[in-house]
């Protein structure tokens, strides 16, 4: 195995990957089983967990082990985190990707849809990363991924408690970095572009806003989950190593343009 491979390599690592059901989180699941990480998947739908491990079981070759749970309501994240350590035995990588959106116009939102995107955006990344950590300052060594969004940087109509909320892991992200650093602990996060998910549908049922979505992108075609779970890996193996508080944009070039 060459020195390159080796950097790439997620070999004899355990991932926690958050919504790891379906779309970006999925997508993400795959690439660094694909490179040779085990994996716990967690997400609300069991249904869609099971699925998912039995294709990446199947496809790849990797040991999954699934973990039910509603991220908004958790109380005690540390749960989530003891669970893949009696499965695997260690925690190498969490990528936080779990998250929720409520899509109104800022004078019709109520304290419920703004406590529905908190919930799991930001208070759920907060203290599932919180708890990764404790046991990563433990082992000596751990890198956590934060999902941002283009909507970290940019404003975007109907969206504003989820902005905020993708603003929010920015600034995290950052802080997460420096109080981390001294732990051996790497924290980044990425902010993908437009992806065809569940969760972005919506954006993308109206043919005008979908021509305007790929006009405002240089590359002239819409993210894949397997473009955000590329720049995941880099971020979650050795070649990473002295990369810490930074924020990937993975959008096409909409941010440039």
């Amino acid at each position: 195995m060459s020195d390159v491979t080796k950097q790439f390599s997620m070999k004899n690592k355990v991932s926690l990957v958050t919504g790891g059901g379906r779309g970006i989180g999925l997508g993400v699941a795959e690439v660094l089983a694909d490179a040779g990480s085990d994996l716990v998947l967690v997400a609300r739908s069991e249904a869609q967990l099971k699925d998912a491990a039995g294709m990446i079981e199947k496809r790849y070759g990797q040991k999954v082990d699934i973990v039910c749970a509603d991220l908004s309501k958790v109380g005690d994240y540390g749960d989530i985190v003891e669970m893949a350590l009696s499965r695997f035995g260690r925690l190498d990588v969490l990528v936080n990707n779990a998250g929720s959106n409520v899509r109104k116009p800022f004078l019709e939102f109520e304290v419920e849809d703004f406590e529905r995107v908190m919930s799991i955006q930001l208070r759920g990344a907060y203290f599932m990363a919180q708890a990764a950590a404790r046991h990563m300052a433990q082992a000596g060594a751990g890198k956590i991924i934060n999902l941002a969004s283009l909507s970290s940087k940019l404003a975007f109509p109907n969206i504003s408690a989820y902005g905020a909320a993708k603003g929010g892991i920015l600034s995290l992200t950052k802080a997460m970095a420096l109080e981390l650093a001294p732990k051996n602990i790497n924290v980044n996060a990425i902010a993908p572009g437009y992806v065809r998910t569940s969760m972005t549908e919506a954006a993308f049922a109206n043919p005008d806003g979908k021509a305007w979505m790929l006009s405002r992108t240089p590359l002239k075609r819409f993210g894949t989950p397997e473009d955000v779970g590329y720049a995941a890996l880099y971020l979650a193996c050795p070649a990473s190593d002295w990369v810490t508080g930074e924020v990937m944009f993975v959008d096409g070039g909409w941010t440039a343009a």
